[in-house]
Parts: structure tokens; C-alpha cells; sequence
């Protein structure tokens, strides 16, 4: 084997990576808002069937707004990556020269010789000028362009996981250890995404992980103590 025969390489590496990114900050999203929710309706009431209304409300409600989000922001990305790619091509057709000119200059930026980014610039127009171009150019790539359907579901999917967790940690337990259960185990849930997340990332694991864990419990402990005042006040 050799030194780069286990390394990662094609075409949708990189949307395969920001996917998984999203899909840890979805289930991120899905374990505080739904965490945050129920604990505060816990530090209000010990009904079993409060705490499965907002949980089950707030669980479908976060991963829709989660996929309508998604599919908005994929589709204008992928809208303009269209719109760039036939600005692209009809700039091919319309002056080849000048595009061959300008390819050739962008890879002589990047360190090639005149005649090397030249001769480079002129095989890979008689391949394929328009994937040269976009890849070059605009670091796009034709046939691996994003899709909204897919950003959508996965974040739903991401989202809806998240959110079972502190729902489960809520009802299972006895009445009087659903809010610490619930804490720990949403808290130990953000440690390990945060982990997942600063690995993907390449960053330090731990400094993302207190950043997560830090953030979650200011959130739960803010919604058990609105929930608990307004219980004890009678508002609820």
C-alpha cells in the first residue's frame, strides 16, 4: 500500500463532510431545544402526558423548521451554482480565447510555468473546458452539485435522533431523577458530538466539547428554572 492509498479522495468528499458536519449540528440542535423544552415543562409539572405533548411537539416542530431551513438554503446554493455554470459555458462558446487566456493565467498563479500553464491549460480544454473551468475557477464540480431533498432529510433525520434522546431520559425515570438523568444525559451527548464535530473539523476535540456542555446546561438550567417558578407560582 502506499502513503496515499488510505487517504480519502473523489468527487463529494467534500459535501460528504459538510453533510456529516450538519448532521452532528442537527442532532446538536434536536438534543438542547428539545432537552431545553422538556425541562423546563419538568421543573413545572410531573405529568406524563405534558412532558410527552411538548416533547413529541417540539421533536416534529424542530425537525421540520430543520428540513424547510435546509431545503431553502441548499436550493439557493444550488440555484446559483446553475446559474454560474451557464454564465460558464456561455462564455466558452462565446469566447474561447479569452477563456483559454484566462485559465492558463490561473494556473500559472498557482506556480506553473508559462508554457507548462499554457500547454496544461490547452489539453484540459480539449478534454473538457467547461468541468477545467468550474473546477478552476469556482471549485465547482458539475456532475456532484448539491441537493436540497437530501440536506433536508438528513437534517430532519439528524435533528428527530437528537431529540428521542432527551425525550426517552425525560419519561423513563422516576419522577424525581428525570431532571438530573436528563442533564447527564444530554450533557454527555454534547461532549461526544462536540468530539465528532471538532474531529471532522480538524480542530481541538476538547475546546469544542466544553463549548457544547458549557452552552447546554446554561440552557437547561434556565428552562428548569423559568418551568420551576412558574409551577410554584401557580401560572402553569
Amino acid at each position: 500500500m502506499t502513503a496515499h492509498e488510505g487517504e480519502p479522495h473523489g468527487s463529494g468528499l467534500g459535501q460528504r463532510l459538510n453533510w456529516l458536519r450538519a448532521g452532528v449540528l442537527g442532532a446538536n440542535d434536536g438534543i438542547v431545544s428539545v432537552a431545553s423544552l422538556l425541562v423546563g415543562v419538568a421543573g413545572a409539572t410531573t405529568d406524563n402526558a405534558a412532558l410527552l405533548t411538548a416533547g413529541l411537539a417540539g421533536l416534529v416542530g424542530g425537525a421540520i423548521s430543520m428540513a424547510l431551513g435546509e431545503y431553502v438554503s441548499v436550493s439557493s446554493q444550488r440555484d446559483s451554482e446553475r446559474a454560474l455554470i451557464a454564465k460558464e459555458l456561455t462564455e466558452l462558446q462565446t469566447m474561447p480565447e479569452a477563456e483559454l487566456t484566462e485559465l492558463t493565467g490561473l494556473y500559472r498563479e498557482r506556480g506553473l510555468s508559462e508554457e507548462t500553464a499554457r500547454r496544461v491549460a490547452q489539453e484540459l480544454t480539449a478534454h473538457d473546458a467547461l468541468a477545467a473551468h468550474l473546477e478552476v475557477e469556482l471549485g465547482i464540480d458539475q456532475d456532484d452539485l448539491v441537493n436540497p431533498w437530501h440536506a433536508a432529510l438528513s437534517s430532519a433525520v439528524a435533528f428527530t435522533l437528537g431529540a428521542l434522546l432527551p425525550l426517552l431520559a425525560i419519561l423513563l425515570p422516576p419522577p424525581e431523577w428525570r431532571v438530573p438523568v436528563t442533564f447527564v444525559a444530554v450533557l454527555l451527548a454534547l461532549a461526544l458530538t462536540g468530539t465528532v464535530s471538532a474531529r471532522i473539523g480538524g480542530s481541538p476535540a476538547g475546546r469544542a466539547s466544553i463549548r457544547l456542555v458549557i452552552g447546554g446546561a446554561l440552557a437547561l438550567l434556565a428552562t428548569w428554572l423559568i418551568g420551576t417558578l412558574l409551577g410554584t407560582t401557580g401560572v402553569v
